[in-house]
């Protein structure tokens, strides 16, 4: 879930489009308010996120913090069964993650614990890397926890047709929808070959749970405990898959950009980590970096084509205002590989960045 208070301002006042769920809602609070000791008249919005889900928060003077979170999931549009799961999964590798304190399946309203109000993102300076390690060690704690309590059989695999579902949304959104362009020819049969190429190396990655969105707008800092470990949130969509996804997720954010000197700091970190931890990461760094880089593209097209659609389809501008960051790391991951040049001299004529002296040499 998007972390609580990332809209401008909080109201009193929760609108419903449906007055049965707005009945349903309020016998479910009154219902769950006592034995949680919820005060019902301090309910306010926290978040709305890329999805139907809604939080709020609540007054609950007996739980840490002295406030809980209440999931708004709609089950005809939000099927909150792999929340409550993966909730679950967190708990048992050791992560904080939210606790479900109560749930309406059949109405998709859940009460979970509060992990505060600033996200690692909020107190991140962008311009400080050095002074951005030590949240950085913490993700790499709680990612080699959540990676070893894995296990197969237990989450959806991140299979081909997933991965190439994902990597449609970028010619079909972005190109298509978004850019009015629709590849034809040498340029479709471009893009195809990359996507082989790309779902190929994925698919030939060690396989572990995967969070999918595990970046510093969803790792939650203790106000009240420096020390503690970073809270999870945003993963009701883990799959059992790549075990480059999640560090690329991480060190090439949809909201942060850093230099490669630090990217390759805490990628070593992680790596060094994983491997302590008996993780199948291979003994030979530049290697793994390389598969993050390739798990990283394919993370990147399908988010410029998610932000494209949540624009266009959603109404939800503000998405795209981020995607030149992931064109960025689109191009430049193309410019590395030569088997990529292709596909970055196409992207470059449609983003009209094209450069006549070509391309670098060096490339592996």
């Amino acid at each position: 879930m998007t972390p609580p208070d990332t809209l401008p301002a909080p109201s009193s006042t929760i609108a419903w489009a449906d007055p049965a769920r707005a009945e349903a809602f309020a016998r479910w609070l009154a219902a769950v308010a006592p034995p949680h000791g919820l005060a019902p008249a301090t309910l306010r919005l926290a978040s709305a996120d890329a999805s139907f889900r809604r939080y709020f928060r609540i007054d609950a003077p007996a739980m840490p913090g002295g406030s809980a979170i209440v999931m708004d999931a709609p089950p005809d549009k939000e099927d909150s069964r792999p929340f409550v799961q993966i909730a679950s999964l967190m708990a048992d590798a050791g992560l904080r993650a939210p606790r479900v304190l109560a749930w309406d399946a059949e109405h998709g309203f859940l009460l979970l614990d509060d992990l505060g109000r600033r996200t690692m993102l909020d107190v991140i300076d962008p311009a400080d890397g050095a002074a951005a390690l030590p949240l950085y060690r913490k993700a790499i704690d709680a990612l080699v926890a959540w990676q070893v309590s894995s296990r197969p059989a237990v989450l959806p695999v991140y299979d081909e047709a997933l991965l190439r579902r994902e990597l449609a949304l970028f010619p079909e959104w972005y190109l298509g929808a978004y850019r009015q362009v629709k590849l034809e020819g040498a340029d479709a049969a471009t893009l195809a070959s990359a996507f082989d190429q790309i779902v190929a190396r994925n698919l030939a990655a060690p396989q572990v749970f995967v969070h999918r969105d595990f970046m510093p707008r969803n790792l939650m800092v203790d106000d009240h405990d420096p020390a503690a470990p970073l809270g999870v949130l945003d993963f009701q969509d883990a799959v059992y898959g790549p075990i480059t996804y999640d560090i690329a997720s991480l060190m090439r954010d949809a909201f942060l950009s850093w230099d490669e000197d630090l990217v390759i700091d805490v990628t070593v970190r992680y790596w060094e980590a994983a491997r302590k931890a008996g993780l199948p990461v291979g003994d030979d760094f530049g290697a793994f970096y390389a598969e993050v880089e390739w798990m990283g593209l394919q993370r990147h097209l399908k988010v410029a084509g998610i932000f494209a659609r949540l624009t266009l389809r959603d109404g939800k501008p503000r998405y795209l205002a981020d995607t030149p960051r992931f064109i960025g790391y689109i191009r430049s991951t193309c410019d590395r590989y030569r088997a990529l040049g292709p596909l970055l001299k196409v992207l470059d004529r449609i983003e009209g960045t094209e450069v006549a002296t070509g391309y670098a040499f060096g490339r592996v």
